[in-house]
């Protein structure tokens, strides 16, 4: 008797889509559809998923954003979604400029409205690869938890050095995988089993929290990546590890 085949829309059919957009195949279209999709109940899960170790996480990445030498100065959310990033940074005792989320994702960015007023916080329906802001404009940019979602990570990389001033810095926070066997093997076990099962509970989206750790597994090493960013145009790039290794931030000067 023949296997049974995958139907479109079925659950093994949607976990195969999402295993090829981890690899690069669709990637674009599948991200910009996926968060669309799970806009709704993105904040929650983001919070509930990570026991709220995210928020400290943002925290010390704006720290390293060095908004505080250019408090006046016009800033990046890159993949902003529901721009929890740049509703942070706004909010920071002395900023005084404006931020700009950017993303694709449309109903991302309408979930975040409200956060904070657009005298300071505008957001900006925006592919990372094709920014809509002239050379050496911003006082520098962050992205949180977006920068492997992006379908080429070169260009997008080169496409925000495009945009900073000289001597802006960008900073990167993104999931990483642990390097200590007892606590990689536990981090694999959450993030395989429990975090699909519950994203999916509470989503409603078949493949979105299956597709979160295959990019994961699939996005560069904390070395690779620094590499990358030094190949792209950026200088004194340097990197530390969170929460025993669980995820990672990178910094680079223009």
């Amino acid at each position: 008797m023949d296997a049974p085949r995958n139907t479109p829309g079925s659950p093994a059919d949607d976990l195969h889509v999402a295993a090829n957009a981890a690899q690069g195949e669709g990637k674009r279209e599948y991200v910009q559809q996926m968060f669309s999709d799970i806009a709704p109940r993105y904040d929650l899960l983001n919070h509930v998923l990570s026991l709220n170790i995210d928020k400290r996480w943002r925290q010390r990445a704006l720290r390293l954003l060095g908004w505080t030498n250019r408090p006046a100065g016009t800033y990046l959310d890159l993949c902003a979604g529901t721009l929890d990033v740049g509703a942070l940074l706004v909010k920071q005792a002395g900023f005084t400029g404006f931020v700009a989320g950017a993303d694709f994702a449309v109903p991302m960015l309408q979930y975040g409205k409200g956060k904070a007023s657009r005298d300071v916080l505008a957001p900006v329906g925006a592919d990372a690869l094709q920014l809509p802001f002239g050379n050496a404009c911003l006082d520098g940019a962050i992205v949180a938890f977006g920068i492997r979602n992006v379908a080429d990570l070169d260009a997008g990389l080169r496409e925000v050095r495009r945009v900073l001033k000289p001597g802006a810095r960008f900073v990167i926070l993104e999931f990483s995988t642990p390097r200590f066997a007892l606590v990689r093997a536990a981090y694999l076990a959450y993030f395989h089993h429990v975090l699909p099962f519950v994203g999916r509970l509470v989503s409603g989206h078949k493949s979105a929290y299956t597709y979160l750790p295959l990019s994961v597994a699939q996005f560069p090493t904390e070395e690779a990546l620094a590499e990358r960013m030094r190949r792209a145009g950026f200088s004194t790039v340097v990197w530390e590890r969170l929460t025993l290794g669980i995820a990672a931030i990178h910094t680079g000067t223009v």
